[in-house]
């Protein structure tokens, strides 16, 4: 076991912890569809978490498979993964929470939930930025990580501070959009998708 696949290990479980969450989430909301209202805004904000756990971990296999292991590096993955699974955790109710329409605990929720899914995933920017810097082209390496930061935040920022359910619609829906874009390139075009990480690493 390399010194990556180490840390990759301990970064995967407690990140995978994340993804746990959600799919109880989603099957106590299913289990419960008759006495609970489920609404869209819910399913639609799980979704998007899902896909952005899923992106950001592809991101770090890809910008950090050739980093030294180090305790530092543990330590900020832990911190990565744990604001993500707090993130998480705040999507659907606790059994005993005693809801009875998920918009309610939506609105309740959705500006912290998304404001700390900022908050992850600009502190992998500045990982991928850093580790990208030493290499053959690494400051057209770190703009395209800049210029793609900038897309997530013009369209999660919104979101998360948005009180209109067209406006939440309209721009996640964007975004589940392109991260399903992305995934079905990658399907489609697995040659390409590996060449352009490969350049990136």
């Amino acid at each position: 076991m390399s010194a990556f696949e180490f840390f990759f290990s301990f970064y995967g479980l407690v990140l995978g912890l994340s993804v746990s969450v959600i799919a109880t989430g989603v099957a106590r909301a299913f289990k419960h569809r008759k006495t609970v209202k489920v609404g869209w805004k819910t399913p639609v904000l799980a979704a998007f978490v899902a896909l952005d756990i899923a992106t950001f971990w592809d991101a770090a296999w890809t910008n950090f498979s050739t980093a030294p292991y180090s305790y530092g590096l543990l330590i900020a993955g832990l911190v990565v993964a744990t604001v993500y699974f707090v993130a998480t955790s705040l999507i659907f109710p606790e059994p005993d929470d005693e809801v009875q329409d998920l918009d309610a605990h939506f609105w309740a929720n959705k500006r912290a939930i998304m404001l700390l899914l900022v908050l992850a995933n600009l502190m992998m920017m500045s990982g991928s930025i850093w580790m990208s810097l030493p290499k053959t082209h690494g400051a057209l390496i770190a703009g395209s990580y800049a210029f793609n930061m900038a897309i997530y935040l013009v369209l999660v920022i919104p979101a998360a501070l948005t009180r209109r359910a067209w406006v939440f619609a309209l721009t996640v829906g964007l975004h589940i959009a392109l991260y399903l874009f992305l995934a079905g390139l990658s399907i489609l075009n697995p040659a390409r998708m590996a060449a352009a990480a490969a350049g990136a690493s």
